[in-house]
């Protein structure tokens, strides 16, 4: 079993000795995520979420941000570098408090109890990670309260346990918005959530990364990509977001955007498709069909080939 021990944060985060110590675990285990070895942490919400790591017992924490802006990567490649537990859950309207907990189960002619994530983030140590947590009911995240006060947890169904967070035990919450509901009609199921659960949240915004992370992580993981190609993707990608996020709120202000994720869903297909341009077909723009432009609106669609031929003249 994994034990408790202090890192450098500096080493563990930049390379570079810092001589503030850090608290995780002397070896991974089975839920401790994958070590990106590669990624690069945003400056300003990385310092944030370090901050509330070195905090010995701290507020659960919020990180809101657009989608695929890398809320749920940053928290796992922290965790994997403490070899911390991480339990996830994704929200949903109809998700239940059991989901959470967990429930009973008819193991070997008998009825036995099987953690939740919650549960199992208590008893171990853990990070439960709670995605899009403003998709759920304000009435089951409500139940929830005294748990982020730090109480135990009784869990009726196992003959009334009571479950004592672990010391190490820690929870965030990811969403697209603050808790206050989505105001620009884009994130369809997001909920006003209740004044007394938000309240007892720390709050991390977090946007999309520099363009200049964004070039180096296209160039990490596709190294057979043209520098200049490379470049006008991701200038390509920060149109369109300026578009989607309301920078530009002229007649081409787009209900979708090109992410960190779908970047690089596009930089991969482009590759892929590279052959077709043997056949006079443009692997670049084939790639942006399949990776985004064809789940967009029709006139939203056309504002992405127009961009794409300012960007890419030669694909067209």
């Amino acid at each position: 079993m994994a034990k408790i021990t202090d890192f450098d944060a500096g080493l563990v985060f930049s390379g570079k000795a810092s001589g503030t110590k850090i608290r995780g675990y002397d070896a991974p285990t089975a839920y401790t995520p994958a070590l990106d070895s590669q990624y690069s942490f945003n400056p300003t919400s990385g310092r944030d979420l370090v901050l509330w790591f070195l905090m010995e017992h701290p507020d659960p924490l919020w990180i809101s941000g657009p989608t695929g802006c890398g809320k749920s990567s940053a928290v796992r490649q922290i965790a994997a570098r403490l070899n911390y537990p991480v339990f996830e859950v994704n929200g949903h309207e109809r998700l239940e408090s059991s989901d959470l907990i967990g429930h009973l189960s008819v193991q070997n002619g008998s009825m036995r109890f099987v953690d939740g994530p919650l549960t199992l983030a208590l008893r171990q140590g853990g990070l439960l990670l709670f995605n899009e947590i403003d998709l759920c009911s304000p009435a089951t995240l409500a139940g929830l309260n005294t748990i982020l006060d730090g109480a135990p947890l009784c869990i009726a169904e196992n003959n009334g346990e009571l479950v004592k967070p672990h010391p190490m035990c820690r929870f965030i919450a990811t969403a697209n918005s603050n808790g206050g509901s989505d105001d620009t009609g884009l994130y369809q199921g997001v909920l006003r959530l209740n004044l007394a659960f938000m309240d007892r949240f720390m709050l991390i915004e977090m946007g999309y990364p520099e363009a200049d992370t964004e070039v180096s992580l296209l160039r990490q993981r596709f190294p057979q990509l043209p520098q200049e190609l490379v470049t006008g993707m991701v200038s390509y990608a920060n149109d369109i977001r300026k578009q989607f996020m309301g920078a530009d709120s002229g007649p081409d202000a787009l209900a979708v955007t090109l992410s960190t994720r779908t970047l690089l869903r596009w930089a991969g297909l482009t590759l892929a498709y590279h052959p077709l341009s043997a056949q006079g077909i443009s692997p670049i723009i084939h790639a942006l069909d399949r990776a985004l432009a064809s789940r967009a609106s029709a006139s939203d669609k056309a504002v992405l080939h127009e961009l794409a031929r300012k960007y890419f003249p030669a694909s067209h």
